[in-house]
């Protein structure tokens, strides 16, 4: 039951950063800051999916494994190719950029 907790609190916290991201008529990307973003890129798929796996102890039982099993198949690809987006090079004009976040949570324009 603590992980679902957590899981599920990650989940809502992380949302709720996503849901106020951006100032109302902005449509620019950012980077999301804060609570568990500041520890991986895609905070709200990784507390979605400790929140089923949670339950999924909890439950013990093969419907409620099969459900996390198919979250986390569903969600898992999703998640990696939001990072892999989130960071993946830049190319303004004929140059390739990398943005890269340091300990901190700063950001940091580095080239190849």
């Amino acid at each position: 039951v603590l992980v679902f907790s957590i899981g599920l609190t990650i989940n809502i916290h992380s949302d709720h950063i996503l849901r106020n991201l951006r100032k109302p008529g902005e449509y620019v990307y950012k980077i999301p800051r804060g609570g568990m973003f500041e520890f991986v890129s895609g905070a709200n798929f990784f507390g979605e999916i400790t929140e089923w796996c949670g339950y999924a102890l909890a439950a013990w039982s093969l419907p409620a494994f099969a459900f996390a099993f198919f979250t986390i198949c569903s969600i898992g690809p999703r998640a990696y190719y939001h990072h892999r987006y989130q960071f993946s090079p830049v190319i303004p004009g004929s140059s390739r950029h990398h943005i890269k976040l340091d300990r901190l949570g700063k950001i940091s324009d580095h080239n190849m």
